[in-house]
């Protein structure tokens, strides 16, 4: 009788039994999948939502559905939100955050206490109706930004079971030990408080389970992210730390109407040197919301923004930004005051980016150097930090499989088709370049990097080269003219 067995669920050469032995092997697939690249993180306030957890939204009626209407606030989740989609970002994972002061909204109805599922000014907006219908009664639950949600039951007890089933429910119910029969009536909540401006730490939050804060975002798979509105430069080596170990590049900024002067010393004395962060300068932006009118905002979300809507190995560099109608030096609506050569270069030469308008390609705003804040020219450039954590999350997330292979000549020629495969598919979409017909990447892995003793401790090592595309930051264009000049080529005839 023929026996059918997964591939390597068999011991082939101790069988005993004549018989036929059929081993079904999984298709093997050399392939790795790159991260994503566009995923924005955003730490900020807001006027609903669960606090210290992140969310996913993907435009701003997924915003509005999970945290309510924006406010008028620099550290507000959804102006973040709002700013970045404008300049092409498309998926975020926003983190709530309070000082502790804020409330959920309370309303009592026919003896039954209805308390708001989250806390902020928003729950007083919601309202709650009891009706009779033709089968019992009816709790209507309403709100003009968070929805309306219906549940029927013949009394209290049904309509609250009910109201705990629903995953989405924006409210409570509490019964009383006496149990109120249920009559008509409606009541709007009240009582929510936002609270007021959290402090630098509770943006930062907390690394222990449950984490809150920025550490909320480990794992969320983000390349970006910002504390929105926080300018305090203690926290940007504490930023550092976590954009390192989650191969994230975090958006810092100055605080509004900074100097230079001050710029300078205060990046100088936060000790930050680093390739993850972006500091931008306190020269913020001119808003027009659209609900709340003209409001100065951070310029975090818009370099963010327009980072997480560009391929990795781009840089935000002269990039067209939307949206923006002025900023403090500037003015409203293209203001005179524009940044000097010098100026720029005190800031460039600190490791501080700018947004600013006129750009290099012209009267647009845009982020002036593509900078991030390291002093090493090596490693100094947008398009590093990005490329960099790219490759190394896509290794992270797509090589682990062959952790626990045997180790033999066809592991190692597996592991170099995978990598080798995956430069080969970057070089295609133009994230890797060839420059005098090189390629810009090579790949070690067999006995000349693996020795025998390494092996028989369990070890495998892959060597990779990868060489970026550079930036054009300084174009130079040579013009000689004149009636004495003598044209050695020409690009035709006449």
């Amino acid at each position: 009788m023929s026996r059918i067995y997964q591939a390597g669920a068999l011991n082939t050469t101790a069988l005993t039994v004549p018989d036929l032995y059929v081993q079904i092997a999984q298709p093997q697939s050399l392939t790795l999948s790159g991260a994503s690249s566009g995923v924005m993180g955003i730490v900020g306030t807001a006027a609903w939502g669960p606090v210290g957890m992140p969310v996913p939204v993907g435009s701003m009626g997924d915003y509005r559905a999970a945290f309510g209407a924006k406010q008028a606030l620099a550290t507000d989740a959804g102006l973040a939100v709002d700013i970045a989609l404008m300049q092409g970002a498309r998926a975020f994972r926003v983190v709530r955050v309070t000082d502790g002061t804020d409330k959920a909204a309370v309303g009592g109805l026919g003896g039954v206490t209805l308390t708001a599922v989250c806390t902020g000014s928003a729950g007083n907006r919601i309202v709650a109706t009891v009706s009779a219908t033709g089968q019992g009664f009816a709790l209507v639950v309403s709100h003009p930004v968070l929805g309306v949600m219906t549940y029927a039951g013949a009394n209290w007890v049904a309509l609250a079971a009910a109201v705990t089933a629903d995953g989405s429910a924006l409210v409570t119910v509490a019964l009383p030990d006496d149990v109120p029969a249920l009559v008509a009536g409606s009541v709007t909540l009240a009582g929510g408080v936002d609270g007021g401006v959290p402090s630098t730490a509770a943006f930062v939050g907390s690394d222990a389970i449950p984490r809150t804060g920025m550490y909320a975002l480990r794992g969320q798979g983000c390349s970006l992210a910002v504390l929105h509105g926080v300018t305090d430069a203690s926290c940007w080596t504490v930023q550092a730390a976590f954009g390192l170990g989650e191969g994230i590049y975090m958006m810092a900024c100055g605080p509004a109407g900074d100097t230079l002067g001050n710029a300078v010393s205060a990046k100088a004395a936060s000790g930050l040197d680093s390739y993850v962060v972006k500091v931008m300068f306190g020269d913020w932006i001119w808003w027009n919301d659209d609900t709340n009118g003209l409001m100065l905002v951070s310029p975090q979300a818009f370099a963010a923004g327009i980072l997480a809507a560009l391929s990795p190995e781009r840089s935000s560099l002269n990039k067209p930004l939307a949206g923006i109608v002025g900023s403090q030096k500037a003015g409203l609506s293209g203001g005179s005051a524009a940044y000097s050569t010098a100026d720029l270069a005190v800031l460039f030469e600190a490791g501080i980016d700018v947004i600013c308008n006129p750009a290099p390609g012209g009267a647009y705003w845009a982020v002036r150097c593509g900078h991030n804040s390291s002093g090493n020219v090596a490693v100094c450039g947008d398009n590093y930090t990005r490329l960099t954590n790219y490759l190394a999350r896509s290794l992270a997330g797509g090589m682990g499989s062959y952790v626990g292979s045997v180790i033999n000549d066809t592991l190692f020629g597996d592991i170099r088709a995978t990598l080798l495969g995956f430069l080969s598919s970057l070089l295609s979409q133009g994230i890797l370049g060839v420059t005098d017909g090189v390629l810009p990447y090579a790949v070690v892995c067999d006995s000349s990097n693996n020795s025998a003793g390494r092996i028989a401790l369990g070890y495998v090592q892959a060597d990779i080269q990868v060489r970026y595309q550079g930036i054009n930051e300084k174009f130079i264009v040579n013009l000689q003219g004149g009636t004495s000049v003598s044209v050695a080529t020409s690009s035709g005839s006449v």
